[in-house]
């Protein structure tokens, strides 16, 4: 990834709300020969034994977009990208002609979101907002408004349209 302009960061779960993120940074903020990278993180995972074993603490290696396209290469990861999401990724990587690349990380998302920025590092980072209410967001906390008090780098939220 070295002589890139920039590389931009999208944080996704491949729920709507990222994917929402996805298509606003896809719209607005990417353009040709950019490395868009993929920051995703899975809950704690525990395992006995695998390469998953290996890559808990640093996340996994850096995984090609045609890796991302295949059911059987994240099934191994357990995650399930969306047939929409890997459409943009797919059209926006070949219009645009730019890099796209993924990494998975386990841990709590404000901190590996952070870490991601750091260690890449990203130019950028766009995240979603899942919108919720103040009583929820108090409880739960919100993983973006960490990650633009405490991220190194720009980061835009992008807020969910209401259905």
């Amino acid at each position: 990834m070295e002589g890139a302009q920039r590389i931009v960061g999208v944080a996704v779960d491949f729920s709507p709300c990222s994917r929402h993120a996805l298509k606003w940074a896809v719209d607005n903020l990417i353009r040709e020969g950019d490395h868009l990278f993929l920051v995703t993180v899975r809950p704690d995972a525990f395992y006995e034994d695998g390469e998953l074993q290996l890559w808990q603490v640093t996340g996994t290696p850096l995984i090609p977009l045609s890796e991302v396209s295949d059911p059987a290469t994240m099934k191994k990861y357990d995650v399930s990208p969306d047939p929409e999401t890997l459409d943009i990724l797919n059209t926006v990587a070949n219009q645009k002609n730019i890099t796209v690349v993924m990494k998975i990380y386990w841990g709590d998302p404000r901190e590996k979101i952070c870490e991601a920025i750091d260690k890449v590092p990203l130019s950028c980072l766009v995240i979603g907002n899942r919108g919720l209410g103040t009583i929820k967001r108090a409880i739960l906390g919100s993983v973006s408004n960490y990650v633009v008090n405490n991220g190194s780098c720009p980061v835009t939220v992008v807020k969910h349209p209401a259905p």
